[in-house]
């Protein structure tokens, strides 16, 4: 009987990544056309404590190709207990060239501290299109430029974008980086099947005529993350035909893997515990058939050891797992440019489905830090 249902969690997960992975290849690849720029573009970055990341982050915005009159960085400190804003200040004042760029305070008016910064950099933005990214990202120099492009090709109201890891390439930033990619292909086939389910915050973008529309977080802000998700559910609720992915190499923004494996757990928590509060079913049956095939994997590695069942079966459901999940992995770091990370792919699947159900287990009853705050579901 257990086996049966083995099986057959197996093979829903075998269809639902199957989906996505064939998902994946029908968003269309977005190249540079070399149009006039005409998109004028407010990017907000809340911040808290990050006077290690910064210059990164502004040395990448003076490298932007896009023309200064067009946009606009809006920083808005958080509350800051290190040097960040004096970093910030310093550098704007030795750069003549950066003349394009405000820092404002957090106005908190609720339990979600980033929501609040989003919020109060809306507030006072001067143009329509909104993009939001972190204070520990690196943007690519062609990036407002490819936004600019999607806009005036595909009219859109939001635009979800792609983010991957950079750092040092020790095993935990691998594997964390190969957990991070596999979110982005299951994110990229949503959208490829019309059941978008999935964005990140640190590249995100959409009009400020929208996010008033839909009455921005109102009814999430007393969760303290899903900044991104939870908008993204009102965005394709309002009109999903004006929600896109803009699948462009020029696009990709890079940011940082969690430091060591207690933040990685933190973080991972963080995301697992708003999951729950997810309106559209799709993106709940995904997370429960990701769950429940790590759990039958590793009921399956038990029956291995222990010689419970056909051998045989158990490796063939086992080969199929490792093998799909291959499959959009594959894809995915493709399209990253990432591909020597798969050579730590199989020691990785065997540790993920531990990592996967443990962060799930601990969402229920752990409360996670985040940003020097603490934070309950």
């Amino acid at each position: 009987m257990l086996l049966l249902i083995a099986i057959f969690i197996t093979i829903t997960y075998l269809i639902i990544i199957g989906i996505l992975t064939y998902g994946f290849d029908k968003v269309e690849d977005l190249k540079l056309e070399d149009l006039k720029p005409k998109t004028k573009f407010s990017v907000v970055i809340p911040f808290r404590n990050e006077a290690e990341n910064l210059p990164n982050l502004l040395a990448s915005i003076e490298n932007l190709n896009y023309p200064k009159s067009l946009f606009e960085i809006i920083f808005v400190d958080d509350d800051s207990e290190d040097e960040s804003v004096l970093i910030l200040e310093k550098i704007l004042a030795s750069n003549s060239t950066i003349n394009n760029i405000r820092i404002v305070k957090n106005e908190r008016i609720s339990n979600s501290p980033k929501k609040d910064a989003i919020t109060s950099a809306i507030k006072i933005a001067k143009h329509n299109w909104i993009v939001t990214t972190d204070a520990d990202c690196v943007l690519p120099q062609y990036w407002l430029d490819t936004f600019d492009e999607s806009i005036q090709t595909e009219k859109p109201n939001c635009i979800v974008a792609p983010v991957t890891y950079h750092g040092e390439n020790s095993f935990l930033n691998r594997f964390q980086t190969l957990d991070f990619l596999s979110l982005q292909g299951a994110t990229i086939g949503g959208f490829g099947i019309d059941k978008a389910f999935m964005c990140n915050g640190a590249n995100f973008a959409y009009k400020k005529s929208e996010f008033k529309s839909v009455k921005g977080f109102e009814g999430n802000d007393g969760i303290a993350s899903g900044d991104d998700m939870f908008l993204l559910e009102k965005f394709i609720k309002h009109d999903s035909k004006k929600v896109s992915y803009l699948k462009a190499k020029t696009a990709i923004v890079t940011t940082n893997p969690a430091e060591n494996l207690k933040n990685l757990v933190h973080q991972r928590i963080r995301w697992a515990s708003k999951a729950s509060r997810y309106n559209f079913w799709f993106s709940k049956l995904v997370g429960l058939i990701v769950l429940l095939g790590n759990l039958v994997f590793l009921g399956l590695i038990i029956s291995l050891i222990f010689n419970y069942s056909s051998s045989q079966t158990i490796i063939a459901l086992l080969v199929i797992k490792f093998s799909i999940d291959f499959l959009l992995l594959f894809k995915t770091t493709r399209f990253f440019r990432q591909e020597n990370l798969l050579l730590s792919y199989l020691f990785s699947s065997i540790l993920y489905p531990i990592f996967n159900v443990s962060v799930a287990f601990l969402s229920f009853f752990k409360t996670y830090e985040w940003k020097g705050r603490n934070f309950k579901k």
